[in-house]
């Protein structure tokens, strides 16, 4: 039988009343596309940077530091670099996520290759010590994900129901027109989440050897990036639940079979942020390192766009999607990293280890268009309430094999869940490897491998309702090459 399609016009009077829904609609219903926490935490946590060598060793390498990466892990390392240097390098990531929901397990997987790096290091001529001044481009920051659930809920809730405070429901025709509906749960709930994206720079770094073995340095960055995320939800009578007339009055809504909902969410970023380094050299047997990472500032240009449609026995209608769709801005502040690290050179064997900490509660949402005053006061507070402060570690090894010059590392990164209270098992955990071969001193060819893991929970709507438990696996593998001149 054929099945009727039209998008419901909307009424003159009705648009103001649309356009005030709009906002509580996206605020208070699809945490993954309204600005709160979520989105502080993806500019404000810590990536896996861009550096073969420093990934294999675990990303410890605050106290090394001394290629071009320096601009990235700590600008005083640059101070170490005695010739020209040319750095460039290849990123694959690949997340995988297994998502248990009402007892299914539906696996998923995105995948994401960029240039994740290209700098210069240009040694200036000096009496005595060293100065050095890089340029490089990062990519810091992956933001690949993906997450696909399906499943039967037996509660006596919906996503429809949760919308009743928006126009929706009654514009797809699932409620009466007081706004009532009769769909009240025990629906088979899916959906697809697909993100991709990565947060970059452009920094121009500085190191200076004060004095004997003491480097100091500092750089300033200027952030690009973009952030997508394409978000499908479903909700089916599967059981014949709903065999009767929907919205009354409307007889062409008999047999709801299926409702609808695409969110769609498109990110630009800009913005910038300084980092001062210290690095001190113990002859030739170790180095201590430290630097301090000031807040960053980075502006969201956000475009969001809604989707929808529900389906009956002979009849379907859509979404205008004009009418549930906008553009916002805001900025984000992100927190203060303090980091300090040690490495020692033990024979040809390097040990290193590496502290950071986080203060997430200074996370904060500024200066918004789009959004009232009220709303980024709430997500302040609400940040303060629910996120804590870190302290992530991390610890490498490196092994030079005599007279071939082939380096075998390994290394492990741990970065603890920000929100208070949270189990370990929502801790990121990685393991790393790599290795590396420097041909006379010139040319350098470096390979390293990240596997983490950790788990995650998302709601649907409202909390622990329609709640999908994922356990997410990652693989980033990096490319690195070196040539000095």
């Amino acid at each position: 039988m054929k099945v009727e399609t039209e998008i419901q016009e909307i009424p003159g009077d009705k648009m103001l009343k649309k356009s005030l829904f709009i906002y509580s609609f996206l605020i208070l219903t699809i945490t993954n596309f309204s600005q709160n926490y979520n989105d502080a935490l993806r500019v404000g946590a810590p990536g896996l940077g861009m550096n073969a060598r420093a990934l294999g060793m675990g990303n410890s390498y605050l106290a090394l530091s001394d290629d071009g990466s320096a601009s990235f892990f700590n600008p005083a390392g640059l101070g170490l670099v005695k010739r020209l240097e040319f750095m460039g390098g290849l990123d694959i990531s690949s997340f995988n996520n297994t998502t248990t929901f009402f007892g299914n397990q539906t696996k998923s997987n995105a995948s994401q290759t960029l240039l994740n790096n290209v700098s210069f290091a240009f040694p200036i001529p000096t009496i005595r010590g060293s100065l050095v001044l890089g340029l490089a481009y990062n990519s810091n920051k992956g933001l690949i994900g993906s997450n696909q659930f399906d499943g039967f809920n037996p509660g006596n809730h919906s996503k429809i129901q949760s919308l009743l405070n928006t126009d929706i429901p009654y514009d797809l025709f699932l409620t009466d027109d007081d706004g009532n509906t009769i769909i009240n749960g025990k629906l088979n709930q899916s959906g697809n989440m697909l993100n991709s994206g990565s947060i970059n720079s452009w920094t121009l770094t500085g190191a200076i050897e004060v004095y004997k073995n003491l480097f100091v340095g500092a750089n300033l960055s200027i952030i690009s990036g973009n952030y997508n995320s394409d978000f499908d939800y479903y909700e089916d009578d599967t059981k014949n639940n709903y065999q009767g007339i929907t919205a009354p009055g409307y007889p062409k809504t008999t047999d709801f079979r299926s409702f609808y909902l695409k969110n769609l969410l498109k990110w630009e970023l800009e913005g910038w942020h300084t980092k001062l380094g210290f690095l001190y050299q113990f002859n030739n047997f170790g180095r201590f390192g430290a630097t301090i990472q000031f807040p960053k500032m980075i502006s969201v240009k956000e475009k969001f766009i809604v989707e929808g449609s529900s389906e009956f026995a002979n009849w379907s209608t859509s979404l205008n999607s004009e009418d549930y769709s906008d553009e916002v801005k805001y900025d984000i502040k992100t927190p203060f990293e303090v980091s300090g690290g040690f490495s020692f050179n033990l024979k040809g064997l390097i040990l290193s280890g590496q502290l950071n900490f986080i203060n997430y509660t200074e996370l904060e949402f500024s200066d918004a268009e789009g959004l009232s005053a009220s709303y980024i006061s709430d997500q302040n507070k609400k940040i303060k309430s629910i996120l804590r402060q870190t302290i992530n570690y991390n610890f490498g090894a490196e092994y030079t094999i005599p007279k071939i010059g082939l380096r075998i590392r390994g290394g492990y990164i741990f970065q603890k869940s920000p929100f208070e209270n949270d189990d370990s098992k929502f801790d990121k955990k990685y393991i790393t490897s790599g290795i590396g071969f420097l041909a006379d001193g010139v040319i350098g060819i470096d390979l390293g491998y990240a596997y983490g893991w950790w788990e995650d929970i998302g709601d649907n709507y409202d909390s622990n309702l329609s709640r999908t438990f994922q356990s997410i696996k990652y693989h980033k593998f990096v490319i690195t090459t070196t040539y000095r001149f």
